[in-house]
C-alpha cells in the first residue's frame, strides 16, 4: 500500500515538474513583450504567482530520498559542479557572443536562473542545519527568515541570499509533503474550487496586476530595492507569500495523478532548465521579440517555448549532455574517503 501511494506520489509531482518546467520556457520567453501587451502581462503574473514555489516546493520532495550521507554529499557536490560549468558558460556567451553588459559577472552572483542551483545546494544545508526541530517549527523559522532577508542591507543576487531565504519555506513544505495526506483529502469538489480559484487569480492578474511589482515575485530584491524601505515592509512579504501559496496550491489542480506522457518528460527536466536559457539569449539576441507586435506572434512565440520544452526533454538531449549536466563525482567522492581514512589514520 505505502509503495503504492509513493509511486503515485512520484507520478503526480513529476506531472507537476514537467508543466512547471513549461511555465518556466514560457514565461522567460514572453518577459521581454510584457510591458507592450497586457495579456501577456497578465500570464507572466500568473504564472510567476505560483512556478517558483511549487518548483522549490517539487524539488523540496525529491529530495527526501537524498538528503543524508553519500547520496547527499554526491547531490550537492553534482550541484557545485554544475554551478561552476554553466555560470561559466552563460558568462562567457554573453562576453563574447551575444555582448550583454549590464549583468554581474561572478561566481558569487548566480547568473540569472542559476540563482536555482546555488539556493538549492543551501536550502539542503539549511534543512541539516535544522533538523532537530520539528516541521511545524521548521517552517515557521524558514518563514521568519523569508521576512527578515528583505531586511538585509545587501544586494539581493549576491550569493542568492534573498532567493535562498524567501523560498526556504517552500522547500521545506515539498520535503514534508504527505501525498496520501494530500490524495485524500484533494477530492473531485475541492478540485473544482482550486481550478476556479486559479482562474479567478489569472482574472484578478488582468484587472489589478499593473498595481503589482513582479520584484515582489521573484523574491530577489530587498525592501529598499523594492522601493519599500519602511519598518513594516515586513508584512508585504507575509501578504505575497499567502498570496504564492494560494496561487500554487490551486494550481495543483490542473496537475494530472496518473502515468501519461509528461511523466516521463518530467523526469528530465534538469535538461530543459539548463539549456532553455542559451535558447532564450538567442532569442533576444536575433531581435525575435523586437518582430513579435501582435497577439498571434505572441501565440506562435508560446507555441514554439513548449516546443522546444518537449525537445529538450527528450532521451536524445539527456545521452548529449549528461556528462555536462549530470557529471559523475564518484571518483571525487572516492578521493574524499580516501583523504579521510589517512586523516584518521594518523
Amino acid at each position: 500500500m505505502n509503495r503504492t501511494i509513493e509511486q503515485k506520489g512520484e507520478t503526480f509531482f513529476l506531472n507537476l515538474r514537467f508543466i512547471l518546467i513549461v511555465t518556466v520556457f514560457v514565461g522567460n520567453a514572453i518577459e521581454p513583450l510584457i510591458s507592450r501587451m497586457d495579456s501577456l502581462h497578465t500570464l507572466y503574473l500568473w504564472i510567476f504567482s505560483f512556478h517558483m514555489p511549487l518548483f522549490v516546493l517539487v524539488t523540496g520532495y525529491f529530495a527526501k530520498s537524498s538528503m543524508m550521507g553519500k547520496t547527499g554529499r554526491k547531490v550537492l557536490l553534482q550541484i557545485a559542479i554544475q554551478y561552476v560549468i554553466f555560470q561559466s558558460l552563460y558568462s562567457l556567451l554573453d562576453a563574447v557572443f551575444f555582448h550583454v553588459d549590464d549583468i554581474h559577472r561572478s561566481f558569487f552572483a548566480p547568473y540569472l536562473l542559476l540563482w536555482f542551483l546555488f539556493s538549492h545546494a543551501c536550502w539542503r544545508l539549511l534543512l541539516l542545519s535544522v533538523g532537530k526541530l520539528t516541521a511545524g517549527q521548521q517552517l515557521l523559522f524558514a518563514a521568519v527568515l523569508g521576512v527578515i532577508a528583505g531586511y538585509l542591507p545587501v544586494d539581493g543576487v549576491w550569493l542568492s541570499v534573498s532567493r535562498t531565504f524567501v523560498f526556504f519555506p517552500f522547500f521545506l513544505v515539498g520535503y514534508h509533503f504527505s501525498f496520501e495526506t494530500f490524495a485524500l483529502r484533494f477530492k473531485p469538489w475541492i478540485k473544482g474550487i482550486a481550478a476556479t480559484i486559479s482562474l479567478l487569480l489569472f482574472i484578478g492578474f488582468s484587472v489589478w496586476g499593473s498595481n503589482l511589482p513582479t520584484g515582489w515575485l521573484y523574491g530577489n530584491m530587498t525592501y529598499a530595492e523594492l522601493g519599500q524601505d519602511v519598518w513594516y515592509a515586513g508584512l508585504f512579504r507575509i501578504a505575497v507569500y499567502a498570496l504564492q501559496l494560494t496561487a500554487s496550491a490551486a494550481f495543483l489542480a490542473w496537475v494530472p495523478m496518473t502515468m501519461g506522457r509528461i511523466t516521463d518528460l518530467g523526469r528530465r527536466t534538469l535538461y530543459v532548465f539548463l539549456l532553455h536559457g542559451f535558447i532564450i539569449r538567442l532569442m533576444d539576441f536575433s531581435g525575435l521579440h523586437e518582430s513579435i507586435s501582435h497577439f498571434g506572434g505572441a501565440m506562435l512565440l508560446i507555441a514554439a517555448a513548449i516546443l522546444c520544452t518537449v525537445l529538450l526533454a527528450q532521451p536524445g538531449f539527456k545521452r548529449l549532455f549528461h556528462p555536462v549536466i549530470e557529471p559523475s563525482v564518484d571518483g571525487i567522492l572516492r578521493l574524499e574517503n580516501l583523504a579521510m581514512r589517512r586523516f584518521f589514520v594518523r
